[in-house]
């Protein structure tokens, strides 16, 4: 890997700041017209659309799109005793965490009589995508299924990629695991339009969550736009890096290639007040990355990334915060002493001895976070993302004696005297 490919800036002025938290994300106009096809085609003519698009983008004859308990059993006998075992404390760790996110029912009294409360309802027919390509993303499946099955969700409708020919074991395996039962082999963007549409086989969900390539991403945006939910806007993965002195730069390499490996287009924006870290974290990233593989990948990736450096730490963290990173490492000895600079990330990773990696798999947050700018207005995956809030309220005959007459003054003052009537019928009896 040629680390000079890496963009080195030192204080750089705000007017670049822009260009430097650039993404490297294809226009939706390069891909609609292309995504919109499929999504009609699915829409149109069902499962027989989707085993096409599996032959042509998949090179897989699909018979049936739904994966048999045989093929799960068989699965199941593939895995490894030590990854069985592994999942299973990701799992448990995932559980805790997001079943503490359960909130109680809120109920409030904001006047003599009125009585407003709030309650959580799970949604009822979920979808899940899992991406199978370079990388089977088999923890993705801990991170969905395990909310869903935690806020009670009726039906949980899994899409995913019959890379090679099949679904990766370790796939079918962890989502037996979680009680997913509903699998289907099939990919891409076709796969969003059938938990979106609904097919002969495939049923329609009333969410869809998952990453996936750009492709399964735009495909995700224009069905949100035809009434089906999506989780948040997503694309390519990628991490923000704060070091000071005390950053150690071994461990700073390491969450470097860690997020770079991932695909051609994902990046890692470190921004340090240290200028002796920059040349022992380049020499760490070139000896860590000579001994791995996908160097495709790590090449193509660090001609996206960057190192920055600033003088004060409050300007890097405005600059993190113009970032919006998905990810964002605290490498320091001190970093709980710089939380409260943070106000927009989607998952944050304190000290140095924090890999970004632990999120993606087993400390128990959840791994499905918003990138490309969306962390300034979404959050990432949670237990509430598979519930969906509704509020009631109850008026005894004595509370609406003192909410009539402001509910009728307020409404005639917007010129909408039914809705007064409709309020005062109930205290005079007449309009």
């Amino acid at each position: 890997m040629n680390i000079k490919e890496l963009a080195i800036l030192l204080s750089p002025d705000k007017s670049e700041w822009k260009n430097l938290a650039t993404r490297s994300v294809k226009t939706q106009e390069e891909i609609f017209i292309k995504v919109r096809e499929i999504l009609d085609a699915v829409k149109n003519n069902g499962d027989s659309s989707l085993k096409q698009f599996t032959e042509k983008f998949d090179h897989v004859r699909l018979g049936g799109l739904s994966v048999s308990s045989a093929q799960i059993q068989q699965a199941t006998d593939l895995i490894n005793s030590e990854l069985k075992a592994a999942i299973q404390i990701a799992k448990n760790n995932i559980e805790k965490f997001h079943r503490a996110q359960k909130s109680s029912v809120v109920e409030v009294e904001t006047m003599p009589g009125v009585t407003c409360w709030q309650k959580d309802h799970p949604i009822e027919k979920v979808g899940i995508y899992i991406p199978g390509g370079t990388a089977p993303l088999f923890s993705t499946v801990l991170m969905l299924a395990i909310p869903a099955k935690l806020a009670g969700c009726e039906q949980i409708v899994l899409c995913t990629p019959p890379t090679g020919g099949q679904i990766h074991p370790a796939i079918l395996y962890t989502a037996n695991l979680c009680g997913v039962t509903e699998i289907y082999q099939v990919g891409g963007a076709q796969a969003i339009a059938a938990m979106a549409y609904g097919t002969e086989s495939i049923p329609q969900v009333y969410k869809i969550f998952g990453p996936g390539n750009q492709y399964v991403n735009v495909a995700k945006q224009m069905v949100a736009q035809e009434g089906v939910a999506i989780d948040l806007p997503a694309g390519p993965t990628e991490l923000a890096i704060f070091a000071d002195e005390t950053g150690n730069p071994e461990f700073i390499a390491a969450d470097f290639l860690s997020q770079i490996e991932h695909g051609k287009d994902s990046q890692v924006v470190m921004v340090t007040t240290s200028k002796l870290l920059i040349p022992k974290v380049l020499k760490e990233l070139e000896s860590q990355a000579s001994k791995l593989d996908r160097q495709e990948f790590l090449l193509a990736s660090l001609k996206n990334s960057r190192i920055i450096y600033l003088s004060e730490v409050k300007t890097c963290f405005e600059f993190l915060n113009f970032y919006a990173p998905e990810h964002l490492i605290i490498a320091s000895e001190d970093a709980r002493n710089y939380l409260d600079l943070i106000t927009t990330a989607g998952s944050v990773f304190v000290g140095n001895y924090t890999p970004e990696s632990a999120g993606d798999y087993a400390s128990g947050t959840n791994h499905t976070l918003p990138t490309n700018f969306a962390a300034r207005a979404w959050s990432g995956v949670n237990l509430g993302s598979f519930t969906r809030k509704i509020t009631y309220q109850e008026i005894t005959k004595e509370g609406i004696q003192d909410l009539a007459a402001v509910v009728s003054i307020m409404a005639e003052a917007e010129g909408l005297v039914a809705h007064s009537n409709a309020a005062m019928i109930r205290v005079t009896g007449e309009i």
